[in-house]
């Protein structure tokens, strides 16, 4: 009889950020076998290896963290890659964990779904209330894509074949494995490379794109990873009550927010740069503000626990590693 520990558990986006966390927490948990492929061994937008990966392994579980992701800039000039990218992963992922036998899946998605308007906090019923961001539409129209997808799956295989398919939506993630490319990247990330070398440089003075008066969430990595973790050991009854056949993902997100414009402060103080701030207003804003209702996973057990202060010094101890100028 194979233990809960001894479960096969395949993350695919084992290398990013948030995959490698969960990988870090399951590991630290005692679980001993758990399995992932880069994308040099396996194309996740290919369904047929995807196919013969799930008929070869047949992972007890599966969580779904692999994506193509990126600031407002890489959404929008890569838009087509976006919407593509992530829409053949998802597809791939669920669709042959389903046929390989898996009946547990956490899909990741992105508090993007929610839409630019959406009253704050976002509660889980804003999901399709109004239109979308329109710099990040087509990734977050492949996200609800995952959430429907998982949704509908539960809803025609749930009682014939025990498919318990679950989705989570982070707010902005931050930490270790971040990418810190120079134009691709989300915000922290970014900010960090341009404020961590304007300082070798000494440069008097760091413009930002935006106003600086949009208002974001920001929970660190290790967090998210405990609570995928958490809400993928949830009791099926417990996950059940707590959300409905169409409404099943579940919000996760810090509890507060800061403006950009405080962001760009502490990031500035992290990295120990001395210069100017300034906001180049011409440049787009996003969304007004995005904070995530996280009460119901709250109410469930789980809060974050990283602030933000903590968790910029821990990512830009994450970037000096990694650094090459």
């Amino acid at each position: 009889m194979t233990t809960d520990l001894e479960r096969k558990i395949y993350i695919a986006g084992h290398c990013g950020m948030v995959g490698s966390a969960i990988f870090r927490h399951l590991d630290s948990k005692g679980y001993k076998n758990i399995i992932g492929r880069t994308h040099a061994e396996l194309d996740l937008t290919n369904q047929l290896a995807v196919a013969e990966f799930f008929t070869q392994e047949k992972p007890d579980q599966v969580y779904l963290a692999a994506a193509r992701v990126g600031g407002i800039h890489a959404n929008n000039t890569f838009p087509a890659e976006f919407i593509y990218n992530n829409l053949m992963v998802q597809n791939n992922v669920i669709h042959q964990a389903f046929l390989s036998g898996v009946k547990k899946l956490l899909f990741l998605g992105s508090s993007c779904i929610y839409p630019k308007l959406a009253p704050q906090p976002m509660n889980e019923s804003a999901l399709l209330m109004g239109k979308l961001e329109p710099t990040n539409e087509p990734y977050a129209i492949a996200k609800i894509a995952g959430i429907k997808m998982c949704e509908s799956y539960n809803r025609q295989y749930g009682q014939t074949h025990g498919v318990d398919y679950r989705s989570v939506m982070p707010t902005n993630l931050y930490g270790p494995g971040d990418s810190y490319h120079p134009e691709n990247s989300h915000v922290i990330p970014a900010l960090i490379r341009r404020f961590h070398e304007a300082k070798i440089n000494n440069l008097p003075q760091v413009l930002i794109w935006g106003t600086g008066t949009p208002k974001r969430e920001f929970l660190y990595v290790e967090d998210m990873a405990t609570a995928s973790v958490f809400v993928m050991n949830l009791d099926k009854f417990i996950y059940k009550k707590n959300t409905s056949l169409m409404q099943s993902h579940i919000n996760v997100g810090f509890g507060g927010d800061v403006t950009i414009s405080d962001l760009a402060k502490a990031v500035g103080l992290a990295v120990g740069y001395k210069g100017v701030i300034a906001f180049d207003a011409n440049k787009p804003d996003g969304a007004p503000r995005k904070l995530m209702d996280s009460s119901k996973l709250n109410g469930l057990g789980w809060s974050a626990k990283v602030g933000l202060a903590e968790g910029l010094d821990k990512a830009y101890a994450d970037f000096l590693s990694g650094y090459r100028s």
